[in-house]
């Protein structure tokens, strides 16, 4: 039961309570760490976007999950959280990138693009009548050559990553990338570390049809999504692996 004193403070519009908290906001953070596990891998070939889209039902098409998506040639964005407010923060970027594109005749670089969809989700934070974004999202590309990766909050906040996870399995994904990550990582290293750290953080639950894979090469500067086959290839080997593993502790 909610205590008397912060009674009121989360009902209707986002005010401070006594303590300087910001009830609503946490509920959002709440409805993110409730979603199913994404995450972002930065590796000096280009930029990794993995989601685990398992579903609750043998019922529902596991293709038209989508949480993960293209926002312009040279970025990318994963998502957790509530569906449809992750939606319309995505369209939402997919436009300020084409309004950057028109007006300066160039296209958008990655954490300005990050920096306005915070700027927004942060403006959801102070007005009456709406509430904050159940939303978090993971955006990467490559501009000017580098590979850029950030993690934008319902509240706002952004941060810039080497590797980042949101979701339920946020906790057990960034375990595996602090003992892991590795500066030097090759793209296919990048792929398979965040496929390590979806193994993790869904118990083991981990198949080439509950998982999505996008990658946005330095080479090229585009962002591609990865085939059905050329995810199966990847996680053929990850099973390999953690069977071998489990082979040499049992010996």
């Amino acid at each position: 039961m909610q205590p008397l004193q912060n009674a009121g403070y989360d009902r209707a519009i986002t005010v401070f309570s006594p303590d300087g908290r910001l009830f609503q906001v946490e509920y959002a953070r709440e409805a993110v760490k409730r979603g199913t596990t994404s995450l972002g891998v930065k590796s000096e070939e280009g930029i990794v976007l993995v989601v685990d889209k398992r579903t609750t039902s043998k019922l529902v098409e596991t293709k038209s999950i989508e949480k993960i998506f293209q926002i312009d040639k040279h970025i990318g964005a994963a998502t957790s959280g509530l569906v449809a407010d992750a939606r319309s923060l995505i369209e939402r970027a997919r436009l300020e990138s084409q309004i950057y594109r028109i007006t300066y005749n160039e296209p958008i670089r990655v954490e300005a693009l990050a920096k306005k969809i915070c700027d927004m989700k942060q403006m959801y934070t102070q007005n009456g009548g709406v509430r904050p974004f159940g939303s978090a999202l993971i955006i990467g590309g490559i501009y000017d050559g580098k590979s850029r990766l950030f993690e934008t909050d319902p509240s706002g906040a952004l941060i810039e990553y080497k590797a980042t996870a949101i979701g339920s399995g946020r906790n057990d994904a960034m375990a595996v990338f602090e003992e892991k990550y590795q500066d030097d990582l090759s793209l296919n290293d990048a792929i398979d570390l965040a496929l390590d750290a979806v193994y993790e953080a869904t118990e083991g639950k981990t198949t080439a049809e509950s998982v999505e894979i996008a990658v946005i090469e330095k080479d090229t500067g585009k962002y591609k999504k990865l085939s059905q086959e050329e995810v199966s290839s990847h996680i053929d080997l990850l099973i390999e692996k953690k069977s071998d593993d489990e082979n040499k502790d049992d010996d």
